[in-house]
C-alpha cells in the first residue's frame, strides 16, 4: 500500500496537472483569439488603405492610379496580397502571387458586407483573407469587393513561440510548486515517520516506550500506545508473579502430603490413591504455569536471537547430562531471529532438547531455519530436534503430546513437555509434528509462522 507521503504527492500532482493544464488551455485559447482579432483588424486597415488609394473615372468605374504601384499601400510586405474586383467578379487590380498559387478571393459581396476566413492553398501555404463590399454614394449600384490576404507563417510562428513559452513557464512553475509542496508535506508528516521509527526501535528492543513531544493530533495516539505498552508489561509481570506465588503456596501442602505418604502412616490402598492425586496435582500445576506464562506473538516485542537461546539450553543440559557424553550438533541459519517472547522460545527449545537428551544414546541434532509451509503456503520458522534414541512408536505419536503421557515410563518426568510445546505452537498459529529422524531416533519439529 502506498505511503501517506506518496498518496498526498500523487493527489497534489494530479490537482496541479489539472489546474495548470486547464489554465494553459484557456490562456492559449485567449491568446489565439486575441491574435486572430488583431490579424483581422490589421487586414481591415489594409483594406481601408486600398480604398483610400483607389480612384473613380468619368464612367464611374473604380481603378488604381498608375502613380501607385502594388508596393504603395499601407504596410505592404512580400507575404501580403491584395485584389479589387468589380460587381461582376472581374479583377480590377491585384498584387502578384507566387507561381502556382491561386488565392480564392471572395467576390460579389454586398455593400458593407465583410468576410474573414482562413484558407489552406497548399500544404505549406495558408493565408487569412479579409474582404469587404464597397460602393460610393453616387454609385450605390456598383459594389466593388476589396480583399487583402496575408500569409500565416508569421502568425503561426508567433502562436508556436507563445505556446512554447507558456507551457515551459507553466511546467516550471508546476515543478517548483511540487518540490515546495513535497517539502511541506514531508515536514508536516515527519511526526508520523518518527512514530514509525520509534515503533521499530521498540520492536528491536532499543526503546521501551514512545516519546512524549508529539503534536496535538498525535498526542492521544502516542499516549494510548504508551499506556498499552505499560499495561501489557505490568499485566504480564503481575500474572507471572501471581502464578509464581500460587506455585510457591502449593509447594508446602504438597510437601506435607508427600512426607505423610513417605512415613507409611496411611494404608497402602489409600496411599496409592493419594500418591496418584498428588502426581496429578503436580502435573496440572506445572502444566498450567507453563501455559499461562506463554506470551504469544506481539507486534511490539524485540526479536530474539535463536542461536543464543539454543546455546544456553544446550550448555545447561550438557552439564546436567555430563556423565553420558552426549554430542549436540547445532545447525542454525545465520542471523535467525524469533519475533515473540523469549520465554516462549526457551520453553519450546528447552522441552524439545531436554526430551532429546533424555532419550538419545549419544547424539542430538538441533536445527533452525526459515522455510515455506507446504500446506499453509506461509513463510515461518522451523525448529527441528533429532536424536539417535529409540524413537516414538507410530501408535504413540498422537498420544505422546497429551498432558501426562510419556513414551518410556522408566525415565523421570511428568509428561507435560510436549503438551506445553504444542500449546505454545498453537498460540502462535503454528504446529508440532513428530516423525522419524535422520539420526535413527525421533525428530520433533515445531513450525511457527513469520511475524505478520
Amino acid at each position: 500500500m502506498l505511503s501517506l507521503n506518496a498518496r498526498v504527492l500523487i493527489a497534489a500532482t494530479a490537482i496541479l496537472a489539472a489546474f495548470f493544464g486547464l489554465a494553459g488551455l484557456m490562456l492559449d485559447r485567449a491568446y489565439r483569439l486575441s491574435s486572430e482579432e488583431a490579424l483581422g483588424k490589421r487586414l481591415e486597415v489594409q483594406v481601408y488603405a486600398l480604398i483610400a488609394l483607389a480612384a473613380i473615372d468619368d464612367s464611374g468605374n473604380v481603378y488604381m492610379p498608375r502613380n501607385y504601384t502594388e508596393t504603395n499601400f499601407l504596410n505592404y510586405s512580400s507575404d501580403t496580397y491584395a485584389r479589387i474586383s468589380d460587381p461582376d467578379g472581374r479583377i480590377v487590380w491585384s498584387t502578384p502571387t507566387p507561381v502556382g498559387i491561386n488565392l480564392p478571393y471572395i467576390v460579389r459581396l454586398a455593400r458593407n458586407q465583410k468576410d474573414f476566413s482562413y484558407v489552406t492553398v497548399k500544404a505549406d501555404f495558408s493565408v487569412a483573407i479579409y474582404s469587404q463590399g464597397i460602393a460610393w454614394h453616387d454609385l450605390a449600384h456598383k459594389v466593388y469587393t476589396f480583399s487583402v490576404a496575408e500569409k500565416l507563417d508569421d502568425f503561426n510562428r508567433q502562436i508556436t513561440l507563445y505556446r512554447r513559452n507558456l507551457w515551459g513557464l507553466l511546467g516550471g512553475v508546476a515543478l517548483l510548486l511540487l518540490v515546495v509542496q513535497g517539502a511541506i508535506i514531508r515536514w508536516g508528516l515527519a511526526p508520523l515517520g518518527r512514530v514509525s521509527g520509534e515503533l521499530v526501535a521498540i520492536e528491536a528492543g532499543r526503546k521501551q516506550r514512545l516519546s512524549e513531544d508529539y503534536p496535538g493530533e498525535l498526542k492521544g495516539l502516542t499516549d494510548n500506545v504508551n499506556a498499552l505498552l505499560g499495561h501489557q508489561h505490568e499485566h504480564l509481570e503481575r500474572y507471572r508473579h501471581t502464578l509464581g506465588d500460587l506455585a510457591h503456596s502449593l509447594k508446602t501442602p504438597l510437601a506435607v502430603l508427600q512426607n505423610t505418604l513417605d512415613e507409611k502412616t496411611i494404608e497402602s490402598a489409600s496411599a496409592k490413591a493419594i500418591q496418584e492425586q498428588l502426581d496429578r496435582i503436580t502435573q496440572i500445576t506445572e502444566y498450567q504455569l507453563q501455559r499461562a506464562a506463554t506470551a504469544g506473538q506481539s507486534p511490539l516485542i524485540a526479536p530474539v536471537d535463536i542461536e543464543d537461546v539454543v546455546r544456553k539450553v544446550v550448555n545447561s543440559l550438557s552439564k546436567v547430562y555430563a556423565d553420558r557424553g552426549i554430542n549436540a550438533e547445532l545447525v542454525i541459519d545465520n542471523g535467525l531471529v524469533f519475533h515473540g517472547d523469549e520465554g516462549d522460545l526457551m520453553e519450546v527449545i528447552g522441552n524439545l532438547t531436554d526430551n532429546a537428551f533424555k532419550y538419545c544414546h549419544r547424539r542430538v541434532r538441533i536445527a533452525a531455519k526459515m522455510c515455506l509451509h507446504e500446506k499453509k503456503n506461509l513463510q515461518g520458522l522451523l525448529i527441528s530436534v533429532n536424536d539417535d534414541g529409540p524413537g516414538v512408536p507410530n501408535e504413540m505419536v498422537k498420544r505422546v503430546v497429551r498432558r501426562g503421557v510419556r513414551v518410556d515410563q522408566g525415565i523421570s518426568g511428568h509428561g507435560i513437555g510436549l503438551s506445553v510445546v504444542q500449546d505454545i505452537a498453537q498460540i502462535y498459529g503454528g504446529e508440532l509434528t513428530i516423525s522419524d529422524g535422520m539420526l535413527g531416533g525421533a525428530m520433533v519439529s515445531v513450525w511457527l509462522p513469520e511475524k505478520r
